[in-house]
C-alpha cells in the first residue's frame, strides 16, 4: 500500500465526494500555491479534498498549507523504488529500468499515478499559478452524468509542431494507425479526468506493451499526459467515455514569459470574461504573486492572506 492510500485511510477528518484537486508544486511557487489554496477555500463548493505534490526537500515548507481537506504528498513517496532523484542534476531523475527521466516527464507520471490512487472518481488538475476568483460549484463539471473534458477541435496553432509530436507518441503507445490531422488540443487549466478511465488507460498500455505503464511512459521522451488521456478517451473509449467535450476556456490565462507592469496587470485581469472562474498568470513571467494579489482583491471578493 502506498503513502497516498495509507494517508487517506488513516485520516478520519477527510470527507470524500466526487472531486479531488491535484496540484504539483515546488518551493519557488509556494506563495502562488498559497494564494491558490486560499481561493479554493473561498470560492469552490462543495468542500473538496486538495492534494499538493512536492519534492521531499520542500515538504516542511508546504506543510504550512495542510488542513483537514488538504494534504501535502511527496513525489518520492509516490514513485517506485527504481526511480531516484539525481542530487547533481536539478531536472533529471535516475531510473534503474529506463533511460534517465526529465523532471517534466516525472510531473506527468505523478499526475497519472495520483489520479489512480486518490479515492475521488474525478480528478481536477490545477496548477500553482491559478487563482479562483468567482464562486463555482464543481458539480457544474457534470452534465447528464458525463464529466467535462477540455477539447479544442482545431488545436493550438502556436504549439502545433510540438503537439503533433505528442499526438504521434500517444497514437503509437495506443496502437492507433494514424494521427488526427486536426491535432485537437486537450491541454489547459482546470482539467478534469475520471479515475476509472486513468486505470483503464494504464491497463491498456500494459496489455499492449507487456510492461508497467510507468516504464512505458518513462521511455517516451515526447509525451503529454493530457494528450494521451484525451486521445484514449476520444479514439479508444469513444461513446463509452462518459465525458462531454468543452472548448470553453474557463480560466483567463497569461502564458507569455514577459513581465507586466502593474497597469498592464490590471488591464489583463479586468479583461476576464463572465464565464471564466479563474485567472492564471504563468510563473515564467516572473511576476510576484503579491503584485497581482492586490489587483485581484480589488476586483473580486478575495480577502488578503495574512
Amino acid at each position: 500500500m502506498n503513502y497516498i492510500q495509507e494517508t487517506i485511510l488513516t485520516t478520519s477528518k477527510l470527507k470524500i465526494n466526487n472531486f479531488g484537486i491535484i496540484t504539483p508544486s515546488y518551493a519557488p511557487d509556494f506563495q502562488r500555491c498559497q494564494l491558490l489554496c486560499h481561493s479554493i477555500d473561498k470560492f469552490l463548493s462543495p468542500s473538496v479534498n486538495h492534494y499538493i505534490i512536492v519534492d521531499q526537500k520542500d515538504l516542511l515548507l508546504f506543510r504550512q498549507l495542510e488542513r483537514a481537506n488538504r494534504q501535502i504528498i511527496t513525489k518520492e513517496s509516490i514513485l517506485p523504488w527504481w526511480i531516484k532523484r539525481l542530487p547533481t542534476h536539478k531536472n533529471l531523475w535516475f531510473s534503474f529500468k529506463t533511460l534517465p527521466i526529465r523532471g517534466w516527464l516525472i510531473q506527468q507520471i505523478i499526475k497519472i499515478a495520483v489520479a489512480q490512487q486518490i479515492p475521488e472518481e474525478i480528478s481536477i488538475f490545477v496548477d500553482s499559478d491559478v487563482v479562483f476568483v468567482r464562486p463555482f460549484n464543481l458539480n457544474n463539471f457534470i452534465k447528464n452524468n458525463q464529466v467535462r473534458l477540455f477539447r479544442e477541435t482545431v488545436g493550438n496553432k502556436v504549439q502545433k509542431k510540438i503537439q503533433y509530436k505528442w499526438h504521434k507518441v500517444a497514437s503509437h503507445l495506443l496502437a492507433l494507425p494514424d494521427v488526427d490531422n486536426q491535432i485537437p488540443d486537450y491541454i489547459g487549466q482546470i482539467v478534469t479526468w475520471k479515475k476509472s478511465h486513468v486505470i483503464q488507460l494504464c491497463n491498456y498500455l500494459e496489455q499492449r506493451w507487456g510492461k508497467s505503464w510507468l516504464e512505458i511512459l518513462a521511455n517516451s521522451w515526447h509525451c503529454s499526459e493530457y494528450t494521451l488521456y484525451g486521445i484514449f478517451v476520444e479514439r479508444i473509449l469513444k461513446e463509452k467515455s462518459e465525458h462531454y467535450y468543452d472548448c470553453q476556456l474557463i480560466s483567463h490565462d497569461y502564458w507569455d514569459p514577459v513581465f507586466l507592469s502593474e497597469l498592464q496587470l490590471e488591464k489583463f485581469i479586468q479583461q476576464i470574461r463572465p464565464e471564466q472562474i479563474a485567472i492564471m498568470i504563468s510563473a515564467k513571467a516572473k511576476i510576484s504573486p503579491q503584485s497581482y494579489q492586490s489587483i485581484i482583491e480589488k476586483n473580486f471578493s478575495l480577502t488578503t492572506i495574512r
